[in-house]
C-alpha cells in the first residue's frame, strides 16, 4: 500500500477508535452497486428539451429547465427517481466494510437505501433522518445515525432535485445545515464518492471555514487521479492536470485533504486495512481444560488470569465463550484490570458469549454452536488457543476439544491471526504445529520478528511466565 494511503489509514483508524470518524457519501459511492450516474438518469430529460446531455455540466439547472417547461410539474422527475433508486441492488463491499466498523455518523446526498441496508444486514439499528421533524426524535438503541440531506427515494416529491429546492434549502432545511455544521466542527469526515459540486455542501463548508478560519478540523476525501483518455490530446490532458492541482488546493482551503488513488478498487483496500487494524484490537480467547497437564490447575488458572489482565491493560478487548476450566480466569483477569484502572466494565473491555447448553428451538444445537463461534470470531483479529480437552460424556475419558478445533478452522478461514499456546498441551499443541508449518513471515510487516516468538510458544523449556511475555510481544507486533 502506498505511503500516503497508509498515513490516511493511521489517521482514520485513530479517529474511529476515539469515536470521531464520520462518513459523507456522495453519488459515486453508490454507483458501484449498479445505479446509473446522473447524466445517464437525466438523458431522457435532456432529449425531451432537445439538449445534448454530454454538453451539459449543470445538471441541477437541467432538471429545473424540465420543471419550468412543464409548468413547475416535476412528477416525471420524481418518477424517474423512484424507478431508478427503488431498484433492488446488492450493497457494495465498501458499504459492508463501513457497516461493520464502529462508525456512528453518516451523511449522504444520495436517495438510495444502501447505507441503512448495509447497517441492517450487520444487525445494527440505523436511525435514518430525511425530514426536519425526524431530527427531533431518536430511535431507541440506535447504532448509527444516517442523515439523508437531500431526501429519500420513498418520498421522491420531497427530495432536493431541482434548482428551486437548492435555493430554498437554507430556509426549509436550516436544521440540517446546523446539524452538519456541528458535525464538521466536532468530527473528522471521510468524503467518499463526492465531486464537491453540491451547492448545499459548498454553502455549509464556506460558513464553517469563515467561522473557524485556521482552527477548522481536518477532513479527508479520496479522489481518483486524472488519467489521459485514449484519444485525448496531450495539451488537453495537461490542462486537466493543472486544474486538478488547483482543485486540490481549493479543498485544503475548506480543511479537506485529498488522497488520490489510481483505481477506485484502492478505496476498498484502504477500508479493508482500517477494518483489519480495528479488529486486531479484539482478542478471541479459545480454551477448554478438564486436564491441565503438563501444568497444575493452580499454575494454569494463574497464567490465564494474568494473561487476560495484561491483554486488557494493553487496551485490547477480550471476547470469550467462557470455555471449560479457563472462562472464570479470563473474566477475573479483565475485571481486575478494569477496576484497577478506574473504568466501568462494558463491551469495550470484555464480550462474553457462554454457549447455550440445551436445544430449545428447531435448529440443531451443533449448528447453533457453529454460527455462535463464527459470530464471535467476526469481531476478532487475533485468536489465542489454550489447552483443549474435555471429558467424553458417559465414560469419563479425556479427549481433544472438537469445539476448539472448529474455532481454529473458522478463525483461519476468516483471516484471523491465530496463536496456539503449544506448551499448554492437548489440542493446542497440535494447532501450534500446524501454525509453525504454515506460517509465512513475508505476509506480515514484522514477520521475521514474529517467527521465533511463535516457535517459543510450543518449545520445551518455555514456561508459562515466558509464554505470557511472548504473547504480549506478539500482540504488539501483529
Amino acid at each position: 500500500m502506498k505511503k500516503n494511503h497508509l498515513l490516511l489509514v493511521d489517521t482514520l483508524t485513530k479517529e474511529m477508535a476515539e469515536g470521531n470518524l464520520a462518513i459523507f457519501a456522495g453519488a459515486g459511492f453508490s454507483q458501484g452497486a449498479g445505479f446509473v450516474n446522473w447524466k445517464t438518469l437525466l438523458k431522457p430529460i435532456a432529449d425531451e428539451l432537445d439538449l445534448d446531455i454530454d454538453k451539459e455540466t449543470d445538471l441541477v439547472a437541467l432538471a429545473q429547465y424540465h420543471s419550468n417547461a412543464n409548468g413547475a410539474n416535476r412528477s416525471k422527475l420524481d418518477q424517474m427517481l423512484v424507478t431508478e433508486f427503488s431498484t433492488k441492488v446488492k450493497v457494495t463491499d465498501n458499504h459492508r466494510i463501513l457497516a461493520r466498523l464502529p462508525i456512528q455518523t453518516y451523511w449522504t446526498t444520495n436517495y438510495d437505501k444502501l447505507i441503512e441496508t448495509a447497517l441492517e444486514e450487520n444487525e445494527k439499528i440505523a436511525d435514518v433522518k430525511h425530514t426536519v421533524k425526524q431530527l427531533a426524535t431518536t430511535k431507541p438503541k440506535r447504532d448509527a445515525v444516517v442523515y439523508k440531506m437531500h431526501g429519500d427515494v420513498e418520498h421522491a416529491s420531497e427530495a432536493v432535485l431541482i434548482r428551486d429546492d437548492y435555493e430554498c434549502y437554507h430556509v426549509k432545511m436550516q436544521p440540517y445545515i446546523t446539524a452538519l455544521s456541528g458535525d464538521l466542527v466536532s468530527k473528522t469526515f471521510l468524503f467518499l464518492g463526492f465531486s464537491f459540486t453540491d451547492p448545499n455542501l459548498d454553502y455549509i463548508l464556506s460558513r464553517v471555514r469563515v467561522q473557524y478560519a485556521k482552527h477548522q478540523r481536518q477532513h479527508y476525501c479520496i479522489l481518483r487521479n486524472v488519467s489521459q483518455g485514449k484519444d485525448e490530446d496531450q495539451s488537453d490532458f495537461e490542462y486537466r492536470l493543472r486544474k486538478e492541482d488547483l482543485f486540490k488546493q481549493e479543498l485544503l482551503r475548506f480543511g479537506i485533504k485529498a488522497v488520490y488513488v489510481d483505481d477506485f478498487k484502492e478505496i476498498t483496500a484502504i477500508l479493508e486495512e482500517i477494518e483489519h487494524r480495528h479488529k486486531r484490537k479484539t482478542i478471541f480467547i479459545s480454551g477448554a481444560a478438564h486436564d491441565y497437564s503438563p501444568w497444575s490447575q493452580s499454575e494454569s488458572e494463574h497464567f490465564v488470569h494474568h494473561l487476560s489482565k495484561k491483554i486488557s491493560e494493553a487496551e485490547f478487548r477480550v471476547i470469550s465463550g467462557f470455555g471449560l476450566g479457563i472462562g472464570s480466569a479470563v473474566i477475573s483477569g479483565v475485571i481486575e484490570q478494569t477496576i484497577m484502572s478506574g473504568h466501568r466494565l462494558d463491551s469495550d473491555q470484555l464480550i462474553l458469549r457462554p454457549f447455550p447448553q440445551s436445544q430449545s428451538g428447531d435448529r440443531p444445537l451443533k449448528e447453533l454452536w457453529t454460527e455462535y463461534r463464527r459470530d464471535m470470531l467476526a469481531h476478532a483479529g487475533i485468536a489465542i488457543f489454550l489447552f483443549g480437552n474435555k471429558v467424553r460424556p458417559g465414560c469419563g475419558e479425556v479427549v481433544p476439544s472438537n469445539g476448539m478445533r472448529e474455532e481454529f478452522d473458522l478463525a483461519v478461514a476468516a483471516g484471523v491471526f491465530v496463536i496456539p499456546i503449544g506448551i499448554t498441551g492437548s489440542i493446542s499443541a497440535e494447532l501450534w504445529k500446524e501454525v509453525i508449518n504454515s506460517y509465512d513471515e513475508t505476509k506480515y510487516e514484522h514477520g521475521k520478528e514474529i517467527t521465533p516468538l511463535l516457535q517459543e510458544l510450543g518449545t520445551e523449556g518455555t514456561d508459562l511466565d515466558r509464554a505470557r511475555n511472548v504473547i504480549l510481544r506478539l500482540l504488539e507486533l501483529i
